[in-house]
């Protein structure tokens, strides 16, 4: 339901890069969180609505090349959070206690 309203708005008053409208805009015009709207948006995304998006906000795309650019944007996120793995898993030799143990459990 919800992800028919969106689809809907989004056609309607954002479709293509030119009418793009930032995450608050959509998420205030359909009475969302910005939490609700980010999962709406994963959620068509992965059935196949060509939902697009820039750091300026969200549009329902009008051709391929704005997927693409959207496609560019959530790999460049993926290779930072890999980054961000990498140096926390680096970070970890310098503990003593092990994966899932705090060291400051008030039980023992």
């Amino acid at each position: 339901m919800k992800e028919e309203l969106l689809i809907t708005y989004l056609k309607a008053h954002c479709t293509g890069k030119r009418n793009i409208q930032t995450r608050a805009q959509v998420a205030r015009a359909l009475r969302l969180t910005d939490n609700e709207l980010q999962r709406l948006i994963h959620r068509l995304r992965v059935r196949g609505v060509p939902i697009a998006s820039s750091r300026d906000g969200c549009y329902y795309a009008a051709n391929a090349s704005e997927i693409f650019s959207t496609i560019q944007l959530l790999v460049n996120m993926v290779d930072g959070l890999n980054e961000s793995i990498e140096g926390l898993k680096a970070s970890m030799e310098g503990f003593t206690e092990g994966p899932g143990n705090s060291g400051g459990d008030a039980s023992g």
